[in-house]
C-alpha cells in the first residue's frame, strides 16, 4: 500500500470548508471524488486542517492511500483533470507509509488578507476583507508581537472549554503592508478555533484606536474571550504553508 502526499490549493466562497458533510460541497469531498475517478476506488484524505467555510489555502497538505501503482506524475496530472477549477492539486509524492499530514504538522502559517480603502474594491470582495477606516498600523504591530511565544489562547477561541489545552507557541507574527493591501502573518505549532480572525478582529480594533496597544496584554492575560475583538469573516483567511 502507497501513502501519498498531495500540496492543494483552494478558492474556498464556494465551498463549505474542508471537511466532508453530509450534503454539501466540501473541498475533501470534492478532491476525493477526483482521486477516485482516476485510480478506481474510495479515498480518504488526511489532511492538516479542516478550513472553514469561505477560508482559501495556498498550501493544504493532506495524505491517503492507495494500491495503484499509477505513476506519482500521472496521479498529479489526472486528479486536477478532474478536479473543478477552485481546486488545483500543486505536488504530490510518496511517503513513508506512517506519514499523517495532521498528526505530524510541526507548524502552520495563516495569513489574513485586508483591503483598507473608503472606495471598495469588486473584484476582491470574496478574497480580502474590507476596511474603510483608516488603521495606525504601528500601532497594531506593536499589539501583535505580545503573540508571540507560548500562551493560553483561549482568549480568541470561539467554542471553550475544548478538550484539549488552549495553550499554543506563535514563532512568527507580522504585518505588513503594500497600497491599499494589509497582510496579517501569523505562524505557530497549532491554532484553535477561530482564533486567527479573532486576533484580526483585535488588532483592528486598536488600529481604529478604539483600544490601546497595551489591550492586547490585557486580553491574552484574562483568558475571556468576551474581552478580545469580533472574529472577522473568514474570507480573508489563507492557510498558506505547513512545515513538517
Amino acid at each position: 500500500m502507497r501513502n501519498i502526499k498531495i500540496t492543494l490549493s483552494y478558492e474556498g466562497t464556494n465551498f463549505f470548508g474542508w471537511q466532508t458533510q453530509p450534503g454539501k460541497r466540501t473541498v475533501q469531498e470534492t478532491t476525493q471524488e477526483a482521486l477516485a475517478k482516476l485510480l478506481g476506488h474510495e479515498i480518504n484524505l488526511r489532511a492538516s486542517s479542516r478550513t472553514d467555510a469561505g477560508v482559501h489555502a495556498l498550501g493544504q497538505v493532506a495524505n491517503f492511500r492507495t494500491p495503484n501503482p499509477l505513476p506519482i506524475e500521472k496521479i498529479l496530472s489526472g486528479t486536477n483533470a478532474f478536479l473543478p477549477e477552485e481546486i488545483a492539486i500543486r505536488q504530490a509524492e510518496e511517503v513513508s507509509v506512517d506519514f499523517d499530514a495532521n498528526r505530524d504538522a510541526r507548524r502552520k502559517l495563516y495569513r489574513y488578507s485586508l483591503y483598507q480603502s473608503r472606495i471598495p474594491d469588486p473584484f476582491s470582495r470574496s478574497h480580502t476583507y474590507q476596511v474603510r477606516q483608516e488603521l495606525n498600523l504601528e500601532e497594531m504591530k506593536a499589539a501583535a508581537t505580545v503573540l508571540l511565544g507560548t500562551h493560553d489562547f483561549r482568549c480568541f477561541e470561539t467554542d471553550w472549554p475544548n478538550r484539549e489545552s488552549s495553550v499554543r507557541t506563535m514563532n512568527h507574527v507580522s504585518l505588513s503592508r503594500m497600497g491599499p493591501w494589509i497582510w496579517l502573518d501569523i505562524e505557530g505549532d497549532g491554532f484553535l478555533y477561530n482564533m486567527v480572525r479573532a486576533i484580526m478582529g483585535t488588532l483592528l480594533e486598536i488600529g481604529r484606536g478604539f483600544w490601546p496597544r497595551e489591550r492586547m496584554r490585557e486580553i491574552v492575560d484574562g483568558q475571556d474571550r468576551k474581552l478580545a475583538g469580533p472574529t472577522v469573516p473568514p474570507h480573508g483567511l489563507y492557510l498558506v504553508r505547513v512545515t513538517y
